[in-house]
């Protein structure tokens, strides 16, 4: 089917939002929250000139090095086999991985979700946190697909993903590659996977070249700020809460796999 539509004008756009803000002021303001709201707004702007500053430096990285062999992969609940050079569809060079723990971290007491895993033994099953992210990612990858490839590879078996996808409801898989890692050292070899074998949450990013795949960034914050906020920029739920009065809040036992 044809698509319908083109682009937009975006100069015309963005007159129409400055329009939009000529005098903004909301129901009931004070003086005082509008001066405070002013600072913050240069605030902000400094912030997102940051952002792209710093996203620019990303892309202006040299080539990372090439990948040191064709992993095979298991792909979630058929076992079929699935090589790395495969992950890239036509016409497609850019792909990012999300590394996700299931197993979890073996000292994550937290509960799981509904479901066939949350039989398993604690320490064999998937991680909550890496749930909430692929949850997310599933709801928006089909936008992303358009121009980038995009995986998601866990060490437990192809049979255990493929339950979990379908008790989670994921349902935008042929967008999303959901794989099984048990028998490569994908993880190991991107720093998704500690020398003891406890996984780590991680996002890699690969490029396909003329002379093969290249790595071109890992998430490389986790290991020195030691927390998950590595993940900010695919895990949405974070950047909500930023925004509430009472922020992000004790991270400990959030988000869970069981709500009441």
């Amino acid at each position: 089917m044809a698509v319908i539509g083109g682009a937009r004008d975006m100069n015309k756009w963005s007159s129409l939002l400055r329009a939009a803000g000529t005098n903004r002021r909301f129901p009931g303001e004070s003086s005082e929250y509008r001066s405070a709201r002013d600072e913050l707004l240069k605030a902000e702007a400094e912030l997102r000139r940051l952002n792209e500053e710093v996203a620019a430096q990303r892309r202006a990285l040299p080539l990372g090095g090439l990948i040191p062999g064709d992993y095979v992969f298991e792909a979630a609940g058929s076992g079929r086999t699935v090589r790395f050079s495969e992950l890239f569809a036509p016409g497609k060079d850019t792909l990012v991985v999300y590394s996700m723990m299931f197993p979890r971290w073996s000292e994550d007491p937290r509960a799981s979700a509904p479901g066939r895993m949350a039989l398993l033994p604690m320490d064999e099953q998937p991680c909550p946190s890496c749930t909430s992210v692929v949850d997310g990612i599933d709801g928006f990858v089909q936008h992303l697909a358009a121009r980038i490839n995009v995986a998601v590879v866990a060490k437990t078996s192809a049979a255990r993903l493929g339950t979990y996808a379908a008790d989670r409801g994921w349902h935008n898989l042929q967008y999303m590659q959901l794989l099984s890692a048990p028998n490569n050292t994908f993880n190991r070899d991107y720093h998704a996977e500690t020398p003891d074998g406890e996984q780590v949450p991680m996002l890699n990013v690969f490029s396909r070249e003329q002379d093969g795949i290249h790595h071109r960034w890992g998430a490389e914050l986790m290991f020195d700020g030691g927390d998950s906020r590595h993940l900010d920029s695919i895990w949405p739920i974070w950047s909500v809460l930023d925004l509430t009065p009472d922020g992000r809040g004790a991270a400990a036992a959030y988000p869970t796999g069981q709500y009441t």
